[in-house]
């Protein structure tokens, strides 16, 4: 028992360092912050990202490009003049993003359950009569020896309504050719209004001739695409709870 306790201890402990030293770095970066508000990042390098993987895909057998010298005419080239369209690792290019979704979700869960359970000693070997003088409680009933109830009711419903509407155009640098000729994109803006900084990420593959002439391309064309879009400052901290609420959340398990 006193390891269990020696244990459960020092979990509590840790969880309290941990929830200490959150709460510096959280109130540190807020009070630096004050009069100013978060800081712009700076344009880095998408490679030195600690999180950054290169895309990895099924690919076609790659084809040889046959050479001809004295032609005009490039063979897998989009036009006759150059191209300004984006095609090489460092390119930019605009994304028109424009997403319009909407969802509804209802449920309704409804449990009833009635145990009970009772047990008697009638006959024990004829000791069922002597079983009240063995230094058992004054009444007890050999009829009627152990006798449970449990009556359990559950009832519960929950709605989820969400819509959300997106209507962006920024521009993306694209960061890798995969060998069949598709080209790897990322986009990051942010955007900072009275202490309130708006993050924007979105990355994905396209096709190169799935880009317009204009050099740009819409959402619907970017294939694995993934959409990051919120903030943080002011305004975001007031809507969350305090991280002393959200800990209770998770550690509380009723």
């Amino acid at each position: 028992m006193s390891t269990i306790k020696n244990k459960n201890l020092s979990l509590g402990i840790a969880i309290g360092v941990a929830a200490l030293t959150l709460s510096a770095c959280q109130t540190t970066s807020r009070i630096s912050e004050i009069g100013d508000g978060p800081k712009l990042t700076q344009i880095t390098n998408p490679e030195s990202i600690p999180k950054y993987r290169p895309v990895s895909m099924p690919m076609p057998q790659a084809v040889v490009e046959n050479k001809n010298p004295n032609s005009l005419w490039r063979a897998g080239a989009k036009a006759f003049f150059k191209d300004h369209r984006a095609k090489e690792i460092g390119d930019t290019l605009v994304v028109n993003l424009s997403l319009n979704d909407s969802a509804s979700l209802a449920n309704s869960t409804s449990r009833k359950r009635n145990d009970s359970e009772d047990t008697d000693v009638t006959k024990l070997m004829g000791f069922e009569t002597k079983i009240a003088k063995n230094n058992l409680p004054i009444g007890f009933d050999p009829t009627s020896v152990i006798s449970f109830g449990n009556n359990h009711n559950t009832s519960g419903d929950g709605s989820i309504g969400r819509s959300e509407q997106i209507n962006l155009t920024f521009a993306a640098v694209v960061t890798q050719i995969l060998p069949n000729g598709s080209l790897v994109i990322l986009g990051r803006q942010e955007v900072m209004v009275n202490s309130e900084l708006r993050e924007l990420m979105v990355t994905g593959v396209v096709r190169p001739g799935d880009i317009e002439s204009d050099n740009t391309v819409t959402h619907e064309r970017i294939a694995e695409m993934r959409v990051a879009y919120g903030g943080r400052g002011t305004l975001s901290n007031l809507q969350q709870p305090r991280w002393g609420t959200q800990i209770w959340d998770i550690l509380f398990p009723f």
